[in-house]
């Protein structure tokens, strides 16, 4: 069963959008409101820190500032852009995946998560993480900041870096949690 969160999800909202507005860091990416900034931002990111990231997004933007430039660019220059990043297959994907994106979708990466899914290198978080901060839409992507903060509020007991832990955060934030009907909300009003 999954964990059930607090029962005020207004004020929880508005408790972690105060704490955003107060904590952010800026980040470049945030800067470049379009989808592809976004999804290479993302990609990036994985299983990387911020302060890592930064230098090589500015400069993959500047040497690849399009989906297109990536899709033409030769598989020597993208890996050699990523070199120092590590995990090379997040390089090769972004780059199989940039020419899905301009021989599939004319260019224009895919709005809805189910199509960002089956783009090479890109999962629920990834696809979720697009969507809603591309595109502005409703959907869920549990990071590991979240992971943490949920957990805290559930009480979460099982670790979150295990398939468990996970799996029930998933289970908390994609079906929605218990407090929500009774204040007349649903997953979207969060």
């Amino acid at each position: 069963m999954p964990p059930t969160l607090p029962t005020d999800p207004a004020a929880l909202h508005r408790e972690l959008l105060r704490w955003y507005d107060e904590q952010a860091r800026e980040m470049p990416w945030r800067d470049h409101p379009d989808p592809y900034a976004v999804w290479v931002s993302e990609i990036m990111l994985q299983q990387t820190q911020v302060a890592t990231v930064v230098p090589y997004f500015e400069r993959w933007m500047v040497r690849f500032p399009t989906v297109q430039a990536l899709a033409a660019a030769p598989p020597d220059e993208v890996l050699k852009q990523w070199q120092g990043l590590g995990y090379y297959a997040r390089a090769r994907n972004l780059h199989r995946a940039a020419q899905q994106v301009v021989s599939q979708h004319d260019g224009q990466l895919p709005r809805a998560v189910e199509a960002l899914l089956d783009l090479p290198g890109i999962g629920r978080y990834t696809a979720g993480a697009i969507a809603s901060i591309a595109f502005g839409q409703r959907a869920a992507a549990l990071d590991g900041n979240l992971k943490r903060v949920f957990a805290r509020l559930t009480a979460l007991d099982e670790p979150i870096n295990r398939s468990a832990g996970e799996r029930a955060l998933w289970q908390a934030l994609v079906e929605g949690y218990s407090g929500l009907a009774a204040h007349g909300l649903g997953l979207d009003d969060l």
